[in-house]
């Protein structure tokens, strides 16, 4: 990469990257051949500091945070070139098992009954970005970082933007990959709907007494859903659903009380849970940005939406959106469209809209449908498990949702 400083006049880039985490750097990843091949100039901005070193010997966390990743995604990454130094620190998931507490029914969803080794991937999000940012490193980017964004406004052909590290760039593309957080959609007048689940996530690290074989859990309760996800070793990644104010509590508990409680929730049947690592805590809503797209700008990850854990879509859906963007980017170019011309971004958003919804309804549905305590809801939750379970090609197409094959 290298370093721009700031100038008098703006330098102008074809592609401004605003956010260099899992998404952006993903997308500057997966510009790297219409880099090389068309000449794109492209700039990313990150605000955080990264590690200095990245070459460094890894030296694995076990308070670090994980991202499921599916099969749909690893093919994606295998198609950048990434996958082999991703896998270095993966684990499988080869069942998912889904349950709800207080009932029989229940449904396994394996990898095998689609001719596949994994339903998809763990991996820790400080290796995931260990490698994009290694990758990116390879390539002829404008890096700004740490750096932000003071100012943002549109400008013939594009935006303009001026960063907190003295430079000016005048971007034909900007994608916004920051979150959401940032105040830049904000400040570009861009409003999202927010609907709160008056619910919040507990994450942590919790060690077992056996070997998981690459099963993963999502365990249905009255106070909310448990997820547990495979890691490498007798680790699993919790994410513990609590209604909202319910968390704090157990994020004062020692560590024995805690896992005492987990175990009550959950059961044995991911076995004992024997330590946990550091717990943090994030409240949930269903947020959509009204526009993910305008001339010169587009709007990916969460900044365009951010969804429940609970289904475990939420990176999977923005990395189909970094792969659309880029896809739209090269088909325009072969009509000799700009990255941030109109037609590009309308065919960018063409593709995109029927995935997008799709899995904001799925994932939206399940926390609705178990979320809401009836028993006779519940009686019904019940059988249609057992249903899913007996009825293999209902339960096949579950699981390709699940793999991120299917849209």
């Amino acid at each position: 990469m290298s370093e721009s400083a700031g100038g008098e006049a703006p330098r102008r880039v074809d592609i401004a990257i605003i956010g260099g985490g899992l998404v952006g750097a993903s997308l500057g990843c997966a510009l790297a051949p219409l880099i090389r091949r068309l000449g794109l100039s492209v700039a990313v901005i990150e605000a955080a500091p990264l590690p200095v070193d990245l070459a460094a010997p890894w030296q694995p966390s076990f308070d670090a945070r994980a991202s499921a990743i599916a099969q749909g995604s690893v093919q994606h990454f295998d198609a950048l070139g990434l996958w082999p130094a991703m896998a270095e620190q993966a684990a499988p998931i080869r069942c998912i098992h889904v349950s709800e507490q207080g009932r029989l029914g229940a449904t396994r969803l394996r990898a095998e009954e689609l001719g596949s080794e994994a339903l998809g991937q763990v991996i820790p999000n400080a290796w995931l970005g260990r490698v994009l940012h290694r990758r990116l490193g390879e390539l002829p980017l404008d890096w700004h970082c740490p750096a932000r964004v003071e100012t943002i406004r549109p400008v013939a052909g594009g935006h303009r933007l001026g960063l907190s590290d003295g430079a000016r760039l005048e971007a034909g593309l900007t994608v916004l990959a920051d979150g959401g957080r940032s105040g830049l959609k904000e400040r570009l007048g861009i409003a999202s709907r927010e609907r709160p689940y008056e619910q919040v996530a507990l994450i942590a690290s919790v060690a077992v007494d056996r070997p998981h074989d690459g099963m993963a859990f999502e365990r249905f309760t009255t106070a909310g859903p448990i997820a547990l996800l495979p890691l490498r070793g007798q680790a699993m990644e919790l994410v513990w659903t609590h209604a909202a104010g319910r968390e704090r509590p157990r994020l004062a508990l020692e560590d024995g009380d805690f896992l005492a409680q987990l175990q009550a929730a959950f059961g044995d049947r991911a076995g004992r849970f024997r330590r946990v690592g550091q717990r943090h805590a994030y409240p949930l809503s269903l947020v959509t940005a009204r526009e993910t797209t305008r001339p010169g700008l587009a709007v990916l990850g969460n900044a365009a939406h951010a969804l429940h854990p609970v289904a475990g879509q939420g990176f999977n859906l923005a990395l189909r959106g970094v792969m659309d963007l880029v896809a739209a980017i090269e088909a325009g170019a072969t009509r000799g469209e700009s990255p941030g011309s109109p037609l590009t971004l309308a065919d960018f958003e063409a593709r995109r809209a029927g995935d997008r919804h799709n899995v904001i309804r799925f994932s939206d549905g399940l926390v609705r449908l178990f979320g809401f305590d009836s028993p006779a809801l519940s009686h019904a939750r019940a059988a249609g498990l057992v249903g899913l379970n007996l009825v293999g090609p209902l339960r096949r197409t579950l699981a390709r949702r699940a793999m991120g094959v299917e849209r």
